[in-house]
C-alpha cells in the first residue's frame, strides 16, 4: 500500500510540473522577461471599468511587492500597438544621453506656424514639451538624434521593436510598423524605476521629475499618455507607475473606442480607467 501511495504521489507531481511548464510556455510567448516567475491574475472588475466608460481594451497592472500582473485581458496586453506619445519617454532619455538636449530647461523655439494644439504654439522647455506632449518638439529631437544613434540607443535600452529609416525618423512612433505591448511598456518602466537602464543618474532623475503627474501626501503618480489614429481607429495609452505606502504599481492601459464611446471623453478615459483600476487593487 505504501508503494502504491508513493507511485500515485509521484504521478501527481509529474503531472503538476508538466501543467505548470505548459502554462508558463503559453504565457511567455511575447513576455519572457516579465512573466518568468510572476503570476498573472484576471481581474473582472477591470473589464467592468472599461465597459462603464464604453471603451474596449486592457488595463495591465504589475504589483512589484506581490510579483503579480493583474488584467482583464492578457491576450490584448501581449499584442503590440503603436507606442504613440509614450515613446516620448525613451525619446527624452536618448535626447539627454546624446546631448541633443542639454537639460529639462532646454527651450524649443516655436516657429510661429499653426499647430494641432494651442499649447504647442509657444516656446517650450523639454519639461513643458513632455507634459503637453508636443509632437513637433519631439520630431525635432528625433531628427537631430538621427537614424544611426536612435537605433543604437534603442538597442542599448532594449527597446527593440521600433521600425524606422531616414524617411520615417520623425514619425515612426506615430504611424507605420513600430509596435510595443503593455507587458513591454511595464518592463521598460520597471527598469527605469529600478535604475537598471544603462543611462546616467542625472538623466534618470530628470525623467522621473518630468514624468510626475500628481503628488500628494499619500502617493506619487508618474506616467505618459499616448494617442494614435490608424485607419480611422483611435488607440489610446496611459503608462507609468504609482508609488504609495503599499509599494509600487506599474501600469499600462491600452484602449480603443466602441460605437458608444463619447469621442470627446476618450482622452480623459485613459487616465480615469487606470486610476479606477489602481483604486480597485488597493481593496484586494
Amino acid at each position: 500500500m505504501k508503494t502504491l501511495t508513493q507511485i500515485l504521489s509521484l504521478f501527481l507531481l509529474i503531472n503538476l510540473n508538466v501543467s505548470c511548464q505548459s502554462k508558463n510556455k503559453e504565457t511567455k510567448t511575447e513576455t519572457k522577461k516579465e512573466t518568468g516567475k510572476d503570476k498573472e491574475v484576471i481581474v473582472a472588475e477591470f473589464g467592468k471599468i472599461l465597459d462603464s466608460l464604453k471603451v474596449k481594451g486592457s488595463i495591465l497592472v504589475y504589483d512589484s511587492s506581490k510579483k503579480t500582473y493583474y488584467s482583464n485581458d492578457f491576450v490584448w496586453a501581449k499584442k503590440g500597438n503603436i507606442p504613440a506619445s509614450t515613446f516620448k519617454i525613451p525619446n527624452s532619455i536618448i535626447a539627454l544621453e546624446t546631448g541633443v538636449v542639454k537639460s529639462d530647461s532646454t527651450v524649443f523655439k516655436w516657429n510661429g506656424e499653426k499647430r494641432w494644439m494651442k499649447a504647442w504654439e509657444q516656446d517650450l522647455t523639454l519639461k513643458q514639451a513632455f507634459r503637453v506632449s508636443c509632437v513637433p518638439c519631439y520630431q525635432e529631437i528625433a531628427r537631430k538624434v538621427g537614424v544611426k544613434r536612435m537605433r543604437a540607443y534603442l538597442k542599448k535600452l532594449d527597446y527593440n521593436t521600433m521600425v524606422f529609416d531616414t524617411l520615417t525618423i520623425d514619425n515612426f512612433w506615430l504611424e507605420g510598423k513600430s509596435r510595443i505591448s503593455q507587458f513591454q511598456q511595464i518592463d521598460f518602466l520597471k527598469r527605469l524605476y529600478l535604475s537598471e537602464l544603462p543611462i546616467s543618474k542625472r538623466t534618470e532623475l530628470i525623467m522621473k521629475d518630468i514624468m510626475e503627474i500628481e503628488k500628494t501626501n499619500d502617493y506619487v503618480l508618474r506616467g505618459k499618455t499616448g494617442l494614435s489614429n490608424s485607419d480611422g481607429i483611435k488607440n489610446g495609452w496611459f503608462v507609468g507607475y504609482l508609488e504609495n505606502k503599499n509599494g509600487v504599481y506599474f501600469f499600462a492601459t491600452n484602449i480603443e473606442p466602441t460605437k458608444e464611446t463619447n469621442q470627446d471623453d476618450f482622452i480623459a478615459i485613459r487616465l480615469n480607467a487606470t486610476k479606477a483600476a489602481l483604486k480597485n487593487l488597493q481593496k484586494r
